[in-house]
């Protein structure tokens, strides 16, 4: 029986560790031949092929897609996964952090999209997905520019799946909420006591955990699936119920 990505090629950004690297897990195990793209290898070998690449740099992502082009003619799902974040609001937030949350998060999307869509257009499964976030839909505390990035990312996703509409390339989306990544384990060890800055993290979810990258990297599987499609154009939120629900006091 034919595994349900069988003989497609994926980009996946931000391949390394956290959601990306889980996506790439999922995307291999099923069939695919998944190339990595991201600043340093981390743990995506074996289960992609490593393609450095900062997708903040316009000469390095076109260095990554010459390098591609060397191994594969072809490409069938693009996951623009990676990203930063930041922790401030937009009082205390200066020029230098908003260029360059944006740079990387909006413009790095746009600018590997750019490379991506016409090897994508000749194919027959085309598939692009987004990773926004919850923090693009609510109100988010100290989280200015992140949030404005995606906020971006997620109008970009429907402005592109408009624009490729015709050209059978699917574009959607999903916004993680609080989740167990590198990133997040970060931000907690900067705090005076990770123990209760994680406590505080988990209760702010309906579900009273953080999200796991496995159940993010899902939901981008479900969307960039050949299965899905007559799917473009949306999102799903994977946030534990942070958007929409509200627990009782």
């Amino acid at each position: 029986m034919a595994q349900e990505f069988e003989g497609l090629v994926a980009i996946v950004t931000g391949a390394g560790s956290g959601i990306g690297l889980e996506v790439t897990k999922e995307l291999s195990a099923k069939g695919a031949k998944v190339f990595g793209f991201d600043i340093n290898q981390g743990q995506m070998q074996p289960f992609a092929t490593f393609i450095e690449c900062d997708i903040g740099d316009s000469k390095s992502v076109t260095n990554a897609f010459n390098e591609f082009s060397r191994s594969s003619k072809s490409l069938d799902i693009l996951i623009n996964n990676a990203g930063i974040g930041s922790l401030t609001t937009v009082e205390n937030e200066s020029d230098e952090v908003w260029q360059k949350v944006l740079n990387v998060n909006v413009i790095g999307t746009a600018r590997v999209s750019r490379l991506a869509i016409p090897l994508l257009r000749q194919s027959k499964n085309a598939a692009i997905v987004n990773t926004a976030s919850v923090a693009a839909i609510d109100g988010i505390p100290n989280r200015a520019a992140y949030s404005a990035s995606k906020g971006a990312v997620l109008t970009l996703t429907l402005a592109m799946a408009t624009d490729h509409l015709g050209d059978g390339i699917r574009v959607n989306a999903v916004n993680p909420g609080t989740t167990d990544t590198p990133w997040v384990k970060r931000l907690l060890d900067q705090a005076s006591d990770a123990k209760v800055a994680k406590t505080a993290l988990e209760a702010r979810q309906p579900m009273g955990r953080l999200v796991s990258p496995t159940e993010i990297a899902s939901a981008i599987v479900f969307l960039a699936s050949p299965k899905q499609a007559a799917v473009t154009g949306t999102s799903i939120n994977v946030d534990g119920g942070l958007h929409s629900l509200r627990i009782p006091k």
